[in-house]
C-alpha cells in the first residue's frame, strides 16, 4: 500500500504540471473557441528565452521580467498578426493556422537563441522529503504544486472579480450577445492570448527545470491534450482535475499494467483513458453539453 501511495502521489504531482499547459489551451478555447496547437511552442519559447537571458548572467528577477514582457507581446502578436484576420472562418481553418504558428514560433526561437540543450536551474532542490516511514515526496514537485495553486487562484480572482474577467466570461457565454452590449471583443481576445503567454512562461520554467530546455519540450503539450479533453475544454477546474487523473493513470498504468504487457504504455495510456471517458461523457468531465435548436 505504501508503494502504491508513492506511485499515486508522484503521478498526481506530474499531472499538475500537465495541467499548467492545459490551462493555456482552456483560456484561449474558452474565449474564442480556437484550439491553440501552438501552446506547446509557446512553452518552449518561454523556457528558451528565460534560460538564454540567465546564461547572459542577467539576474533572475530581470530575466523573469523581460521574458514575461516577451511572452505577453508574443501572445498579442500571434492573435493580431494571424488569427484576427481569420475571424468567421471555419474551425478547421483556425486549427490549421495554429499548427502553422507552432512551427513558426519554434523556428523563430531556434533562429534567435540556437538549438542547443540548456540546463535550467531555478534554485529549487529536487530532493526527497520524508513524510511517513519510507514515503517521500519531491521538494520540486511540492514547489510546482504550490505554483499551480497560486496560478489557479490568481486566474479565478481575475475571471470572477475584475471587469475584464466579467467581459471574458460574457464572451464565453455568447460572443454575439457580448458584442451587442458593447464588450470590446478584439481587445478581450488579445488579453486572453497575453494571459496564455504568461501561463506558458510558468509552464516552460517548471518543465524546463525538470527536463532541460530543448526542442522536445514542446511535445509536453501533447501530454496535455488528454487533460484538456477530460476537463471539458472550457473549465480551468476541469483542467486541474483532468491533470491529476492523467498523471495518476499514467504512473499507475506503467507500474501495474506495463509490467504485465511489457511496459511502454506511459505514452499512450492517457489517450486511451481520455477516449474511454469521452465514450461515456462526450463533453468531458466538466464540459457543458451543447444544445442546438432544430
Amino acid at each position: 500500500m505504501e508503494f502504491f501511495l508513492q506511485v499515486f502521489v508522484s503521478g498526481l504531482m506530474t499531472g499538475l504540471m500537465y495541467s499548467l499547459v492545459a490551462i493555456g489551451f482552456v483560456l484561449i478555447y474558452k474565449a474564442s473557441g480556437v484550439f491553440n496547437f501552438a501552446q506547446g511552442s509557446m512553452v518552449l519559447a518561454a523556457a528558451l528565452t528565460f534560460v538564454s537571458f540567465r546564461e547572459m548572467e542577467i539576474g533572475f528577477a530581470a530575466s523573469l521580467g523581460i521574458t514575461l514582457v516577451v511572452m505577453v507581446l508574443l501572445g498579442i502578436a500571434v492573435e493580431r498578426a494571424a488569427l484576427r484576420h481569420l475571424v468567421n472562418t471555419s474551425l478547421i481553418t483556425l486549427f490549421m493556422a495554429t499548427v502553422g504558428l507552432s512551427s513558426i514560433v519554434e523556428g523563430l526561437a531556434q533562429a534567435v537563441w540556437g538549438g542547443e540543450v540548456h540546463g535550467l536551474e531555478l534554485g529549487i532542490p529536487d530532493t526527497a522529503l520524508d513524510i511517513v516511514g519510507s514515503f517521500t515526496v519531491s521538494t520540486f514537485d511540492l514547489f510546482a504544486s504550490g505554483i499551480v495553486a497560486v496560478l489557479v487562484t490568481g486566474l479565478a480572482l481575475f475571471f470572477n472579480k475584475t471587469r475584464t474577467g466579467l467581459y471574458l466570461r460574457a464572451i464565453a457565454d455568447g460572443p454575439v450577445a457580448a458584442l451587442s452590449v458593447g464588450v470590446p471583443m478584439s481587445r478581450m481576445v488579445a488579453v486572453v492570448w497575453a494571459t496564455a503567454g504568461v501561463v506558458a512562461l510558468v509552464a516552460g520554467m517548471l518543465w524546463g527545470a525538470r527536463l532541460g530546455v530543448q526542442f522536445t519540450l514542446s511535445v509536453v503539450a501533447l501530454k496535455a491534450l488528454p487533460v484538456f479533453v477530460l476537463g471539458g475544454f472550457t473549465s480551468i477546474t476541469g483542467a486541474i482535475i483532468g491533470g491529476l487523473l492523467v498523471g495518476a493513470v499514467e504512473n499507475l498504468g506503467e507500474i501495474y499494467i506495463g509490467g504485465i504487457i511489457g511496459g511502454g504504455i506511459q505514452n499512450w495510456i492517457p489517450y486511451a483513458f481520455a477516449l474511454l471517458v469521452l465514450l461515456i461523457r462526450p463533453s468531458g468531465l466538466f464540459g457543458e453539453k451543447t444544445v442546438v435548436r432544430v
